[in-house]
């Protein structure tokens, strides 16, 4: 493991290189989705959630599949089982919130009630995890190796 972490990339493969890629985007998408689902719950709460989605013009439900959908999303990236899927169902959820909540805002995501600059850099982020798929460190692949 020492090894990955040295400056000298040059030594390892391309698909090493890849896999360590895949590892890393799936690794850091899984945390911001995970903490973005668990913050609506925690923090704003489903029903605080849910409020704020009607007070846009959304159906109160759409916050509940928000929630969830973020939370699994998390877990099973973290987790690396249909890193694919999950990526390319959650640009659906973020394009929603670009158009829906922060494309009214501005770029930046510090502006008030937040840009779209954040939700666009994760659908960039989502893409790449779409065209790397698990990568090799991950629970799907050591289930197929397993069998």
């Amino acid at each position: 493991m020492k090894e990955l972490f040295s400056y000298d990339l040059q030594n390892y493969g391309l698909q090493d290189r890849i896999d360590l890629a895949a590892f890393i985007i799936r690794l850091t998408l899984g945390i911001m989705y995970l903490a973005h689902g668990l913050y609506a719950y925690v923090v704003f709460t489903p029903t605080g959630t849910a409020a704020y989605f009607v007070s846009i013009g959304l159906p109160g439900i759409f916050a509940y599949l928000t929630i969830v959908a973020e939370i699994l999303a998390g877990i099973l990236l973290l987790a690396g089982y249909f890193s694919r899927h999950i990526a390319l169902g959650m640009i659906i959820v973020l394009l929603g919130s670009i158009v829906f909540v922060h494309g009214a805002n501005g770029w930046v995501f510090s502006n008030a009630n937040g840009g779209w600059e954040y939700p666009a850099f994760m659908i960039g982020i989502s893409l790449a995890m779409r065209f790397l798929g698990d990568g090799a460190y991950s629970l799907r692949l050591y289930f197929y190796k397993s069998n």
